[in-house]
């Protein structure tokens, strides 16, 4: 199995060992492997949160929280051909992930500093699809590697900007869009004001979006070993931000 390369300044973007050789694979309906997804955020979490997800103790909640907001990308044509996502970390999670990182001014991270960062987070996410998923007329739509990727430091939380291009340039009327993790390992949320932008779009393109209902008191009765199992490996769809995008 493939070992899980976190985003933690300080690894020199080494990829870091599973935790033992024989976990079984799980794979989501998404394709996302949520073993290796668990062993990421081990890693980048703190010591106790990783004592007790490896004791058995933790309960399904999540363990990093992102705002998102996003903005669709159209071209003169009106076919949408990207999706660009600016994710905020939570301050924990960018706290742990920053240690280790040497810089020229204590407390200031620059772009240029935080440049070896971001390319392992791309890594990273790309096993686990960036936790975005588009579809046309219920057909799964295909990215190609991400560009423009970059981390920022503001508020004293990282950001993460990238945008993903569409192997295919969507033409179709209707686009359908999720941004959530199935394994709920990452609490998505979009952001209060203005999460959505059409960038480019034409005139008669709009779009809905649909937040996620609280399902804190389901995922309060299943444990770490109930979220593996396979009839729960995609529990965090009911958490999926949705975007639905609409060009008569």
């Amino acid at each position: 199995m493939r070992g899980a390369r976190l985003g933690r300044a300080g690894t020199g973007g080494q990829p870091i060992k599973s935790r033992s050789a024989c976990e079984r694979p799980w794979q989501s309906q998404w394709g996302v492997n949520v073993n290796a997804l668990m062993r990421l955020l081990l890693h980048l979490l703190s010591a106790s949160a990783a004592l007790a997800l490896s004791s058995g103790a933790a309960q399904a909640d999540p363990h990093v929280w992102v705002t998102a907001a996003s903005e669709l990308i159209f071209a003169a044509d009106g076919s949408i051909t990207g999706i660009r996502h600016a994710w905020t970390f939570d301050d924990m999670f960018s706290t742990y992930a920053l240690q280790g990182l040497k810089t020229r001014k204590k407390g200031v991270y620059t772009r240029e500093e935080l440049a070896p960062l971001a390319q392992t987070n791309m890594e990273s996410l790309k096993e686990f699809a960036f936790f975005t998923f588009a579809k046309v007329d219920n057909k799964k739509q295909k990215f190609t590697d991400p560009i423009d990727y970059y981390l920022e430091y503001k508020d004293a939380a990282l950001v993460l900007h990238f945008t993903l291009p569409f192997k295919t340039p969507i033409r179709a009327k209707q686009l359908a869009l999720e941004i959530f993790d199935p394994s709920y390992f990452v609490d998505f949320s979009l952001q209060m004001k203005d999460p959505i932008h059409l960038v480019g779009a034409p005139a008669n393109c709009t779009f809905a979006v649909q937040r996620p209902s609280d399902g804190t008191s389901i995922a309060q009765k299943l444990n770490e070993d109930t979220f593996l199992d396979g009839a729960n490996a995609n529990f965090g769809a009911m958490f999926a931000n949705k975007i639905s995008v609409d060009c008569p």
